[in-house]
């Protein structure tokens, strides 16, 4: 809620002052200190109305049965926290606990203005992977077009489906759509990061796409025009090194030239039916798990080294700067330690600085 706070922000602030609460005990001059914040920003910060204003949001969530996941939490999405740009705060509102860390997530958008081609392929794909027994989670922005009939084809086909909205939970846009809403709260959830009485902007649905791309593990452009927000939301998810897919069209039709253009950049590839995801994605009908390889540790690791073995036990990965957040280690620190457990093979660097044990070692 302080301006000029965005979600990177944020998480260097909390990272610097080592926990949310001490950002808020620190004092003008200690926060001045901080790379990036100046002046304006510090003062907002010491601003006590920043708290009020966040009590009355917690009233909202409270009385609306609305949950919010914090960014450092065990169930916030762990794709959207390997997102530099992924929300500090989610708010989510479902009548059924959503898991946001199981498999196959799939993000389906495109235009407004959809064609009976683009919505016929969108129900096809939706209806293939349920028929195959795939469950996939579908999210889709809530929007007129190819999203809102992405929504009525999961929730038609009993799979779970989560709208992402640009705006915050004290309303429904488009209004048309409350009743689709309505349905989703029951079995799927709508979420978002705009706390309530936002006021409506462009730019938010814009920002919100950031969200679409972040939480799944591919995105699919069904149709979309040369410019809009589907080829945002497929640009986001290829800056997150998520698979893009785009259904072709006709030559010279409006609302296939984007697809065609993403995959005649190379940006996405291109599919025709469910099939086309099955592979690309490599998915399997039977889902076959493998025990888990077991990790041998050495005498000749140090207590710090063993204590970041052992928070890495508990997830599948994590960024640099939330292991020094829950370890209360400097990042200088963090930083050599991990390096000598990737030179011992016990720990993987991964994009983004983000770091996970090694199981095949």
């Amino acid at each position: 809620m302080i301006p000029k706070v965005g979600s990177i922000n944020a998480k260097k602030l909390i990272a610097y002052c080592g926990g949310v609460e001490d950002v808020f005990k620190q004092s003008k001059k200690a926060l001045l200190k901080i790379p990036g914040v100046g002046e304006c920003l510090a003062t907002e910060i010491v601003n006590q109305n920043i708290l009020s204003k966040a009590e009355q949001e917690v009233e909202f969530i409270e009385k609306y049965n609305i949950k919010a996941l914090f960014y450092l939490d065990a169930d916030y999405p762990e794709r959207l926290r390997q997102c530099d740009d992924g929300p500090i705060v989610l708010f989510v509102k479902g009548k059924n606990a959503i898991n946001f860390n199981r498999e196959k997530y799939i993000s389906i958008v495109g235009t407004r203005k959809a064609t009976d081609y683009g919505k016929k392929i969108c129900e096809d794909i939706i209806t293939g992977l349920s028929q195959k027994g795939y469950s996939p989670i579908i999210v889709s922005g809530l929007a007129y077009g190819i999203d809102i009939v992405a929504h009525k084809s999961a929730l038609k086909n009993d799979l779970q489906t989560l709208a992402v909205l640009g705006h915050g939970l004290d309303t429904i846009y488009p209004v048309s759509h409350r009743n689709t809403a309505k349905d989703i709260v029951e079995t799927g959830a709508l979420l978002t990061d705009f706390p309530s009485k936002t006021k409506f902007d462009r730019n938010n649905f814009i920002k919100r796409n950031r969200i679409i791309a972040g939480l799944s593990d591919a995105t699919i452009v069904v149709e979309s025009a040369l410019e809009g927000g589907a080829l945002i939301t497929a640009d986001l998810a290829n800056s997150y090194n998520r698979e893009v897919f785009a259904v072709p069209g006709n030559v010279g039709a409006k609302y296939s030239m984007g697809c065609n253009q993403l995959i005649k950049s190379n940006k996405a590839a291109l599919i025709e039916t469910f099939e086309d995801i099955e592979y690309l994605l490599g998915w399997e009908p039977v889902n076959i798990q493998k025990p888990p390889k077991q990790i041998t540790l050495f005498s000749e690791f140090s207590e710090d080294e063993l204590k970041i073995v052992d928070y890495l036990k508990g997830v599948d990965q994590e960024s640099i700067d939330i292991i020094c957040i829950k370890l209360q280690m400097p990042v200088s620190k963090v930083s050599s330690l991990l390096l000598n457990l990737e030179f011992a093979g016990v720990v993987k660097n991964k994009p983004g600085k983000v770091f996970a044990l090694n199981t095949s070692k």
